[in-house]
């Protein structure tokens, strides 16, 4: 059966550059690649117009493979779950974007998600196909986002994150950490773990670094102010794991869930993890710009 029409207003192709092996059509090359991708489906794809050449041609199915040719195709999923919460766009100009996630909602097209993402949510809403995500935060993660909406000067916002120059704040309610001096600077080797989408920490040179601060006290719960100095991929959820104080409801740290349970979202237990605020100057006006998320965390 033929998958649903997705519209490519709100979406981007992926590009795969045809490496080389024995295929004689770029259908066959197509369907050795991505061997969890039925015929049928690429067949139909390409019925569409929805494989294309680095010029936006549609393929046909006997179009002859080449090393190297650069393939342009829209990813497609049958049953793609909905995302019952919304985003909020908190800022828009000609260079800038600020938005607000909620949990639960992908940054970028990955896995099952391609049109509940919020950027696809975002291009659709906006009618803006030039919008870029500056920087990411976990599907789980709810807060602020910023994206660029101009090409021209997207270099420039790109360079503060590289650069260190975008301060942000955090908040998450985990354990209390009693015997723990706070505030602190946490200090940590971060590497890749077991599942590859897991981090854990080793001994050796620090990389990555937190500034960790109590906002509120309640019984064995605290509310924390959390700075990453570092950005490293899931930084802040595995250095609260580390201290004792792992996130309330992650399902990865400080112990990974069975897969069944962390891959079916309860939406009644969303990560306590916010990305409250985004502070920075701004490289085109020389503006102070400060950013705070209208979202808070439960107890």
């Amino acid at each position: 059966m033929s998958l649903p029409p997705v519209s490519a207003s709100c979406m981007r192709p992926s590009t795969l550059h045809l490496p080389q092996g024995p295929w004689s059509t770029v259908l066959d090359c197509l369907c050795a690649h991505f061997p969890a991708i039925p015929r049928d489906v690429w067949l139909d794809r390409m019925a569409r117009g929805r494989v294309q050449d680095a010029e936006g041609r549609a393929l046909g199915v006997g179009h002859p493979y080449r090393v190297g040719m650069r393939v342009h195709y829209f990813r497609e999923v049958a049953e793609e779950p909905l995302i019952p919460f919304r985003e909020s766009v908190l800022y828009v100009d000609e260079h800038l974007l600020v938005a607000d996630k909620p949990h639960f909602l992908p940054v970028m097209p990955a896995g099952e998600y391609v049109q509940e993402t919020l950027l696809a949510r975002l291009c659709k809403r906006l009618g803006n196909q030039d919008l870029v995500p500056l920087h990411r935060i976990d599907r789980l993660t709810a807060g602020l986002v910023l994206f660029s909406t101009n090409p021209q000067s997207r270099g420039r916002y790109q360079a503060l994150f590289r650069q260190r120059r975008i301060h942000k704040v955090y908040e998450a309610i985990c354990p209390a950490l009693p015997v723990q001096s706070l505030p602190m600077h946490l200090h940590v080797r971060m590497v890749p773990g077991e599942p590859f989408f897991l981090m854990r920490t080793e001994e050796g040179e620090a990389n990555s670094e937190t500034r960790i601060e109590v906002i509120e006290r309640r019984a064995d719960l605290w509310r924390y102010a959390l700075y990453p100095i570092t950005g490293r991929k899931h930084q802040l959820r595995l250095h609260m794991a580390s201290l004792g104080a792992g996130i309330c409801n992650d399902p990865f740290y400080p112990h990974l869930l069975e897969r069944s349970r962390r891959q079916a979202d309860d939406y009644r237990r969303p990560l306590k993890l916010l990305a409250r605020r985004l502070v920075f100057d701004d490289p085109l006006s020389g503006e102070r710009r400060s950013f705070s998320s209208g979202q808070d965390l439960d107890w």
